[in-house]
């Protein structure tokens, strides 16, 4: 006996070893067979970055698990992910770890977790996920020997998984997330139950029409699973659609060239709650309390075949009669609903899918609202026979359905006009085809929002219905300040509302009062700025305003006046077109600072920097109103700041704008032209000027007569560049030019023309050489450096340079003058002055004296050479 419990607790204790052992044993053979498996049954690039092997986790079966496993598509899908997964477990018989390579593998257990599923199907047909190799048939012995994956499984899992699926060719996406589901079963017999939970978040589109949004799924159904001829029929089953409860009867089977489809299910009650709890509980919130009255059926049957050129034959309807509800914490009720629709397809072709809504009505106190129409041809080229009557107390939806909205509902709609039209005539802007008649209008609408300080008020706003346009005949705003009527015409409004396009229209607007203050909001992040270098670089934190991209219209308006931050305009014209996310300012003009105001440009909001480029013309404007009321003056011209007169000027410029629209000031590159008209100077106004005035004792610059000086100036990184210009003080021509930075650091040089007598103490006695004439007409250029800022300026006058210059200009002249005094007196000498004697008989002239001759003109080079070289001493 205790020999045999020797044995026992030997062979024990090996087996307890051996469990232990087995992940290091056999790693590595099984992971060799897994690998080999799937190559010779997977035309895909299968890896996983590691696996673990476990046999004491799930003893008396041995755990292989996969991490970070992938399946990677190759042609036609080359690099596509069909699937990967952070884990993969598969759980076996022991036995099976000691298989060959060349042995399949049968797994009892499968478990999937955090998986991503993308399954595709191309236009041509194609499945990524057809990737079992095809291989030829062989005898017996070959396929045994051939190796493969057995899924004997008698229990799945799918935990918290997305699965994608898209088809190309009949346009249709399904989409689940959060997706959970198990099943049990034997999948080694021919035939077995199957017993599955699932649950997930759906949404469904087919050939772009949303069926399903992001609706909640539950299904627990049993299966009957005839795997032999791969028939699948429904058992005992309950499946939510949200809060809807649904019933399945009927099978799926796959055949060989295609799948056959017999299905049918209803609610298994007939109550109105049923209605609201297809609705996503997002918006229909809870339904406890909920009173209803009258029924709701939802009754549908899927049949046929489904090939490459069919689809089921679908019956599906929804009706309801004189059916009521109301929300307990609601004070009103919505009654006399009717509803009656159907979806149907009878021949098993796609594009014979239509749907008919012959009746849809309620009411809500005195306000009743009816719809019926229907849709042809849903997947190809929709026809769309549409009639819409009633009238509507907005503000009563949201106290009859707990509706969350950002912004109140209020106002009465009313509406009757019926449409018909096809997709195609939308698609291709071919409004002569859509047949539109009726009017539409909404009276006493308020839209509050926290985007905009004041409330903004439609007294009427009425629309009517045409075959070619939808004309707005009237719209009366009013919002704070502003006032303004609106006419004008929708081109597209149809295409719109179904196809996705810009809404197309062109509009007047009149205004007494526009005040654009009236729909801007000032950030408290954004109001922080309080130095230059601030407002470069301030961009708000909120949200950044963005031009509509859905809209392409043009606006012409009229305002009398036009107020906006501190400035006013009057009389105010121009036109605004707006397109590509880009408002474009075409023949803008206004009166404004005592002159009028040309603008011209574009703002575009389509990258994601606001940009703007602008053409801005003024004339005879007031230089004192447009320095205090534009900055950019104050950044083009400090020193228009000591100017009172008349300007006209010229901006070209552009750069980047801030999320609020003000302009970047680094950003700005451009061009500009001014012209004073007439202007006085008041140096006291500015630093620079007081302290340039102090230097100079022969200039009084408020005395300064700056009518029509002209000027040209640039704008690139981050300078303000001014072109060389002149202009006179008295006689005294000044040429001037240089830069500053956007941050007002200066960069100037002044050149003066001045005369000479304002140098004559720094000359010394040599300006007592010049004649009183020379004085006055004699000049020379006296250079001036501004550096430093317009509020702390440093002046440099180089009066050293001026003194040379001037210096130089004297000994010039005297050599000039000593030179002109010499040859006139050789002149004198060689021309004038000679004693001669004439014969009478021979005529000839017989010149006397010439010793007296010869001294004079040496005494005459002699004084030239004196004055030439400077009175030197006399030499011997």
């Amino acid at each position: 006996m205790k020999k045999a419990l020797k044995i026992i607790g030997i062979v024990l204790g090996v087996l307890i070893i051996l469990i232990f052992l087995a992940p290091i044993l056999f790693k590595g053979p099984i992971e060799k067979a897994i690998k080999k498996s799937i190559n010779n049954n997977v035309n895909a690039t299968v890896s996983w970055e590691e696996l673990d092997l476990s046999l004491y986790k799930s003893f008396p079966d041995a755990l292989v698990t996969l991490k970070n496993l992938s399946v990677i598509n190759k042609e036609p899908f080359a690099g596509d992910t069909l699937a990967s997964g952070e884990e993969i477990k598969l759980s076996m018989d022991i036995p099976q770890l000691f298989k060959s390579g060349d042995e399949p593998l049968s797994i009892n257990e499968l478990i999937l977790n955090t998986a991503y599923v993308n399954i595709k199907v191309d236009s041509l047909g194609n499945a990524n996920y057809d990737i079992a190799k095809k291989t030829p048939p062989t005898s017996t012995q070959d396929t045994v020997s051939s190796g493969g994956l057995s899924l004997d499984v008698q229990h799945y899992e799918i935990n918290n998984t997305r699965i994608n699926y898209l088809d190309q060719k009949t346009k249709t996406f399904l989409k689940i997330s959060e997706f959970n589901h198990e099943g049990t079963g034997d999948f080694s017999a021919a035939t077995t139950k199957l017993e599955t939970t699932s649950e997930g978040i759906i949404s469904f589109e087919l050939d772009s029409i949303n069926y399903l949004k992001d609706h909640k799924l539950k299904l627990d159904a049993d299966f009957e699973l005839d795997l032999e001829n791969q028939k699948y029929t429904f058992l005992e089953n309950e499946a939510y659609i949200n809060q809807l409860p649904l019933t399945f009867n009927g099978f799926v089977k796959v055949n060989e060239n295609n799948n056959e489809i017999d299905l049918t299910f209803k609610t298994p009650s007939s109550d109105f709650k049923n209605f609201l709890a297809v609705i996503p509980e997002t918006y229909a919130k809870n339904l406890d309390g909920v009173e209803t009255t009258g029924d709701f059926m939802l009754n549908g049957s899927i049949k046929g075949i489904v090939d490459e050129t069919h689809i089921p034959q679908l019956d599906i309807s929804v009706k309801s009669d004189n059916a009521s509800f109301k929300y307990a914490e609601l004070p009103k009720r919505v009654e006399n609903i009717r509803l009656d629709a159907v979806l149907k397809n009878e021949t098993g072709l796609v594009e014979d899918t239509y749907l008919n809504l012959d009746q849809l009505n309620f009411q809500i106190d005195q306000d009743v609202f009816s719809a019926k129409g229907n849709f042809k041809n849903l997947t190809e080229n929709m026809l769309v026979n549409l009639a819409v009557n009633g009238t509507l107390n907005l503000a009563n939806l949201k106290k009859a359905y707990p509706i969350d909205l950002e912004m109140d509902l209020n106002g009465i709609l009313k509406a009757n006009f019926t449409t018909n039209f096809d997709m195609n005539s939308i698609e291709r802007e071919q409004y002569q085809n859509v047949k539109s008649n009726g009017k539409a209008s909404i009276t006493n609408f308020k839209y509050v929002s926290p985007e905009i300080p004041n409330d903004v008020n439609i007294a009427k706003a009425s629309l009517n219905f045409n075959t070619t346009k939808v004309a707005l005949e009237e719209m009366q705003i009013k919002s704070g300040q502003t006032d303004a009527n609106i006419s004008g015409s929708l081109e597209n409004l149809m295409g719109y509302l179904f196809s996705d396009q810009d809404l197309k229209g062109r509009f007047n607007v009149q205004s007494n009062t526009f005040s654009l203050n009236d729909f801007m909001v000032a950030s408290a992040e954004a109001k922080t700025e309080t130095t230059q270098e601030n407002k470069v670089s301030a961009t708000s934190k909120e949200e950044a305003i963005k031009i509509p991209s859905f809209l392409d219209a043009r606006l012409d308006f009229t305002a009398n006046k036009v107020l906006y931050d501190d400035l006013t305009l009057t009389n105010v014209k121009g036109a605004v077109i707006i397109k590509d996310e880009t408002a474009k300012l075409e023949n803008v003009t206004s009166n404004i600072f005592g002159g009028n105001i040309g603008i011209s440009g574009n703002v575009s909001t389509k990258n994601t920097t606001p940009t703007f480029d602008m053409n801005l013309g003024l004339k005879s404007i007031d230089i004192v109103q447009s320095f205090n009321g534009l900055e950019i003056i104050q950044t083009m011209a400090p020193l228009a700041k000591a100017l009172q007169g008349d300007l006209n000027t010229t901006i070209n410029l552009k750069g980047n704008l801030n999320n609020d629209f003000t302009p970047i000031i680094a950003s700005l590159a451009g061009d500009a032209f001014a012209q004073i008209l007439d202007a006085k100077v008041n140096s006291e106004k500015t630093p620079l000027l007081a302290k340039l005035d102090g230097r100079l004792d022969f200039i009084n610059l408020d005395n300064l007569d700056l009518k029509n000086l002209q000027t040209n100036l640039s704008f690139s990184d981050g300078k303000v560049n001014v072109k060389p210009f002149d202009f006179n003080i008295k006689g005294i021509n000044i040429t001037a030019g240089g830069s500053h930075s956007f941050e007002n650091v200066m960069d100037y040089t002044l050149s003066l023309d001045i005369p000479a007598k304002y140098l004559g103490s720094s000359v010394g006695g040599e300006i007592a050489k010049l004649s009183a004439s020379d004085l006055e007409t004699m000049t020379v250029a006296l250079p001036i450096g501004l550096s430093g800022t317009f509020t702390s300026p440093n002046v440099n006058v180089n009066t050293k340079q001026a003194v040379q210059e001037l210096t130089q200009q004297i000994i010039a002249t005297q050599k000039d003058k000593a030179i002109d005094k010499t040859k006139d007196k050789i002149k004198d000498l060689l021309g004038g002055g000679k004693e001669e004697t004439t014969n009478t008989t021979t005529k000839d002239t017989i010149p006397t004296k010439p010793k007296d001759k010869e001294d004079k003109i040496k005494e005459a080079a002699g004084n030239v050479l004196k004055d030439l070289f400077g009175k030197g001493k006399d030499k011997k």
